[in-house]
Parts: C-alpha cells; structure tokens; sequence
C-alpha cells in the first residue's frame, strides 16, 4: 500500500502571486516579491557569501523542477537553477485571504479559509483593553508588558529583564494573525505559560485570531535571552476536516513533524514529532523507514521563515535551502518504489525584500516518486487532492488531482 511524505518548507515562495498588490509590509506592497529568485540571484551576485559562496546550490531540488516551478510562477530569473526537471513540478496559487501560517497549510490540506483574519493593529497599545485585563487576570498578574507589535527575539531582549523582575507575561504581536505570549521557562515557569496560553486562545479565537503562540526563553540579563524549542502554537481550529482527517478516518495513521500538529489543533493526528529543524530531518528519516503502508508524513521545516525570512538574512536562508536539498539527497534515494514525496510551502518571506513580514507568492510543488511530470499551475487545495489519490482515500475537498 502507498505512502505520502507533504513536506513544507516554511515561506519558501517563488513569486507572482496574481493577488500580491493587496498585501502590504508596511505601507509598500508585496509586488514583485520571490522569495526563491532573489536569493539565487543575490547568491549569484556574490551578496550572499556569510559562511557559504557562489551562487545558490540545491541539484536536487532543481533536478525535481525547482527552477523551472520559479520561472513558471514569475518568469523571473533563476541563476544557478536551470536543471531540466526529472520530477514533478508546478506551482501553486492560494485563494485564502491571507499570507499566514494556517491559511497556507490548511488550504494545502484541502481547506481554504473562509474568513478575514483578525490583525492587531500597530499601534500603542495594540490590544483591546478588555482582551488585556482578560490576559492578566488569567495569569495572576496586575498587568502585562509589550502589548505592541515586535521582534520575537528583540522584545525579550529590551523586556526581559522586567518580565524577570515583575513576574508579567510579555505579549506581543505581527502582521500576522497572532497573540504572542512570551515567558521565561524558570522564573515564570513553562507549565504555567503552557496553561496560560491555552486559556487565552477562545478568546482571541472568538476575534478570528489565528494562533496563540506560546514563546518560551531562557537566561539572565548578564548573559542575554535565548528562545527555546518549546514554542507551542493553539490554533483556531480548521473549519471543515482536512487531509489529515480524511486520512485518518480511512483507518490510516498520520504522522506531524514539527508544528503540523499545533496547525491542525491536533485534528487528524495520530503522532507528532518535535524539536529544531535539523532533529526533524531525523524525524522525517525515520519515518521513511518506519511509516506505516496507507501512511501520511505531514512535516513543516520553519526555520526558513522564523530564523532567516523574518530577520531578512539572505545568507542564513540561502545555507538553509542548501541543507536541506543535500538532505533531500540522502534521503529520496531510501523512499519505496510506491511512496510519494511532495515539497511545497505555505506563503513567501522574501529575505531581500522591505519590512519584516511574510510576503504574498506562489509556491512551488515539487514531486519524486512519478518520475517527470509537468503539472502547471495548480491549486493549493490541488495538493491535498493528488495525495488522497496516491493514498487511494476520499478527497472532500474543492482540489483536483494532478497525478
């Protein structure tokens, strides 16, 4: 019986979203955009040369189609990416109104989002009065500190030390639909931000919020603030079953590597696997050996997007990519004949691009396990479809399969 691996590279988009003049950082549009393009072509240019050099090296991933997916999606230029593809390859258009975690995946997953999202707005203070006496009541606290949109890794740096010395939570926002709670693990505990996090979430899911993000940090005001792999995310949950479910309700088991299982409210999970990106690869590798038949490895990569996208570092994200296709290398060969493994991503972050905030693209869906294939332009939702073909289970969703 055949196996799928889904695996979604957080934020690696190709550009040319039909939409992307809608969607702002800041006060400039996301036109032009391409996450994958403008680093190969700073690679290329030699202005992405911090711990690597030369232009932008991913055979394998180009070997599937991933140059030719970009060229596709945007037209742009692809330098270093000119393989001619031995995979499946095509790019994927989003119709869910927004360029967030949640809406990428779930739309993946079959189901397109059929609301706004709620965005705080950028202001100080940012939130409602009521939601904050709300939070600080459930933490015990007379108050919280933040309550601004910020850095994740700057506002425990500038606040930290207060949160030590007043015990308040910090709680923060972005451009993205999220209320963000950050807490030290020793002084105000990991539990009790855990359980603090998961009171908050109906209220802000009530405002069509997408994600409580619980963000867990470590260490002293002499040494600095580090972040650990405890983050926890409560999302709102999807509004119709996913992939996921029409897996699982098949009598199929489905594994979530890093936060696929925090996305999907642990809807349709049967397993999940955590920590940095480099201990999911492990994940991932043994799930190729150890997956069930009939089985459905959904993994999310985020450090793309957490550690390079948002801190607009073309270098980090560029030895990033590289990593990972050398990864893939090492792994596609060990797949059965009968799997699946399909790439994609969930919304673009341009590194090279203005602001902070994840960027409106295509994205790019790259196939091995049916040699090469030419899909075009597809759906999101498409993706969801084609797996639940392979698996031989009922799609319930809007997408067409492209097997």
């Amino acid at each position: 019986m055949p196996r799928a691996f889904l695996l979604v590279i957080d934020s690696v988009g190709i550009g040319g979203a039909p939409d992307a003049a809608q969607y702002f950082n800041g006060d400039l549009p996301d036109t032009g955009a391409n996450t994958l393009a403008h680093i190969a072509q700073a690679c290329a240019a030699g202005q992405a040369d911090q711990s690597r050099s030369g232009p932008l090296h991913v055979p394998v991933m180009d070997s599937l189609g991933l140059g030719a997916a970009v060229r596709l999606a945007s037209g742009d230029a692809t330098p270093g990416l000119s393989a001619d593809p031995q995979g499946l390859w095509g790019a994927a258009t989003e119709i869910s109104r927004g360029k967030d975690t949640p809406s990428g995946h779930w739309e993946l997953a079959g189901v397109p989002v059929p609301w706004d999202w709620h965005y705080f707005p950028d202001t100080l203070p940012c939130f409602p009065p009521d939601l904050t006496a709300q939070v600080s009541t459930l933490a015990g606290t007379p108050g919280i500190l933040g309550n601004c949109h910020a850095s994740g890794t700057k506002i425990i740096a500038d606040l930290g030390a207060k949160h030590i010395e007043t015990g308040w939570p910090i709680c923060y926002t972005s451009a993205d639909s999220v209320f963000q709670i950050a807490a030290h693990e020793q002084h105000f505990g990991l539990d009790r931000l855990l359980t603090l996090c998961q009171a908050v979430a109906p209220l802000v899911h009530a405002m069509k919020v997408g994600r409580v993000i619980a963000r867990p940090f470590i260490g002293t005001p002499e040494t600095g603030f580090t972040r650990t792999t405890n983050r926890h995310d409560y999302a709102i949950a999807p509004p119709a079953p996913t992939l996921c479910d029409w897996v699982q309700d098949a009598g199929r088991p489905v594994y979530a590597i890093g936060k696929i299982g925090d996305i999907f409210s642990m809807r349709g999970i049967t397993e999940v696997r955590k920590g940095a990106d480099t201990q999911l690869m492990q994940h991932l590798s043994d799930l190729i050996d150890q997956a069930e038949d009939g089985s459905l490895t959904f993994a999310n990569f985020v450090e793309f997007d957490s550690l390079f996208g948002h801190r607009r570092d073309v270098s980090g994200y560029a030895r990033a990519l590289e990593w990972f296709d050398a990864e893939l290398a090492r792994l596609l060969p060990r797949l059965r004949p009968d799997d699946l493994l399909l790439i994609s991503a969930d919304h673009g972050n341009d590194p090279t691009w203005h602001g902070t905030d994840h960027t409106r693209e295509r994205v790019p869906v790259l196939g091995h396990g049916l040699g090469p294939r030419a899909i075009g332009q597809v759906a999101f939702t498409d993706v969801a479809a084609s797996i639940a073909a392979h698996l031989g289970v009922p799609s319930q969703g809007a997408g067409r399969s492209f097997l």
